[in-house]
């Protein structure tokens, strides 16, 4: 299921590059402009030392610091919402085949950046006790506190992925919930947090190179000042969320297409992929069942 996934995760983000243009255009010209104003405020009179804003260490408290803390937490938090804007109007053009006006904001994506909040929320409520806890058992049992002190940020992810169905469901208006997400992915969870985890690290590399060609580029050819430069640190972060949006928007598209059978061809996938998902769902399910069964003929053999 793993390979299934991955494969049919990049070949879709291959295949349909061009659809996240289509589709997203207006935000994305919309997040170059809210980037290179942020640019110009923050540029100084040398010219940014890092080539972009978001790559430049924070100035002092005497020096203005405050405030270009506050313009970049500002910024970062429009990137994020006009990102997912991006990902909902490409997740739309792909399963529903919607042509939608290039910069539609509603109570659609409200409810898309609510769903995001809440599994960003539920990711610290399991992430930190995990932590504590190991700590409080590293003094005492070293190996199982370091056991889990590295396994944590992996829990973490394997429980986050589980639930994150509801992010593409609220995109296409279905009201799905975090139980609904839960029991979908039921039987494919490891698939889905080793393929969120490759798709990361992919992110992560095709970014590193965008950011580097940006860099080579504006070394070798933009003045140190000016509006040329501005637009060089304004690539840095629009670049940056584009690539991030669509490998997971692309990930998302797949795993939720595994849960909704009608979306299986749209996504390139196979009835038979989706089938063979419902199977280790069922499976999942008998062997809960079975767990349970056990527990309580345990419980009533003791009591005897």
């Amino acid at each position: 299921m793993l390979l299934v996934v991955l494969s049919r995760t990049f070949e879709l983000a291959r295949d349909r590059f061009g659809t996240l243009f289509a589709a997203g255009w207006g935000y994305m010209l919309l997040l170059l402009a809210l980037n290179l104003a942020i640019s110009g405020q923050l540029m100084p009179a040398t010219g940014f030392s890092t080539g972009s804003y978001m790559m430049e260490p924070l100035a002092g408290a005497a020096a203005g610091g405050d405030r270009e803390r506050a313009l970049r937490i500002l910024a970062g938090l429009a990137n994020i919402a006009t990102g997912f804007s991006i990902a909902v109007a490409y997740l739309r053009r792909i399963l529903l085949g919607e042509r939608a006006f290039p910069l539609a904001f509603g109570a659609r994506n409200l409810r898309v950046a609510w769903k995001l909040l809440l599994l960003g929320v539920l990711s610290g409520v399991f992430f930190v006790p995990m932590l504590l806890v190991a700590g409080l058992l590293l003094p005492v049992i070293a190996p199982a506190g370091f056991v889990l002190l590295l396994a944590s940020p992996f829990l973490t992810v394997m429980l986050v992925q589980r639930l994150s169905l509801v992010l593409p469901a609220a995109a296409l208006d279905d009201r799905m919930s975090l139980g609904d997400s839960w029991r979908l992915t039921a039987g494919i969870g490891w698939a889905l947090v080793l393929a969120a985890l490759a798709v990361a690290l992919v992110a992560g590399l095709v970014s590193g190179l965008w950011v580097g060609l940006v860099w080579l580029v504006g070394e070798a050819f933009v003045p140190a000042t000016g509006l040329a430069a501005e637009l060089r640190s304004a690539l840095v972060p629009m670049g940056v969320m584009v690539i991030v949006t669509w490998l997971f928007a692309s990930l998302h598209a797949t795993a939720y297409a595994l849960t909704r059978e009608r979306f299986v061809e749209r996504v390139g996938l196979k009835i038979a992929d989706a089938e063979h998902a419902a199977e280790r769902r069922a499976q999942a399910g008998r062997d809960k069942a079975r767990k349970a069964v056990r527990s309580v003929i345990e419980s009533r053999s003791r009591r005897d």
